[in-house]
């Protein structure tokens, strides 16, 4: 068994290759580039590069994006990045084929996010309406409404 890779304070970090749809991959095969466990955006670099991700067709790692950022916001940020995390995992749930389990993720992240305005609302009505839709269709709609002009 190949020992657990461990950070400086003991929590295990996940060094396993993933596919571009974010799939564990066997230990040695080649993945696409993971986002660094020590990540830290600001919330401009979240969004920015999140989006690119999306544009990218990669949710899952545009979550992980996002999942930094939650991890070092300020306490009053948290929900609104863990909501677009969740969301973003919904996206990835859509990818693999798995409906039930995205719209639960979309649902969850949309409650999180639904407060906090313009345009986080409209992120959060759209995807309560993802569920059934055609993955490429849902990540780009997502992707849209971060980069609409204002926001």
């Amino acid at each position: 068994m190949i020992p657990r890779d461990r950070d400086p304070e003991g929590r295990p970090r996940n060094r396993r290759p993933r596919d571009a749809f974010g799939r564990p991959l066997p230990h040695g095969a080649e993945g696409v580039e993971r986002i660094p466990d020590d990540y830290a955006p600001s919330a401009a670099e979240a969004l920015s590069e999140a989006r690119r991700l999306l544009g990218e067709g990669r949710p899952f790692h545009a979550h992980e994006v996002f999942e930094g950022r939650w991890k070092n916001s300020p306490a009053g940020e948290r929900e609104l990045w863990q909501g677009l995390a969740q969301i973003c995992v919904g996206l990835t749930h859509l990818q693999r084929g798995n409906r039930r389990g995205a719209a639960a993720l979309l649902a969850r992240g949309a409650d999180r996010i639904e407060g906090y305005g313009a345009p986080y609302g409209e992120i959060a009505r759209t995807a309560r309406t993802l569920g059934d839709a055609d993955a490429g269709a849902a990540v780009a709609a997502v992707r849209d409404l971060l980069e609409a002009p204002g926001r």
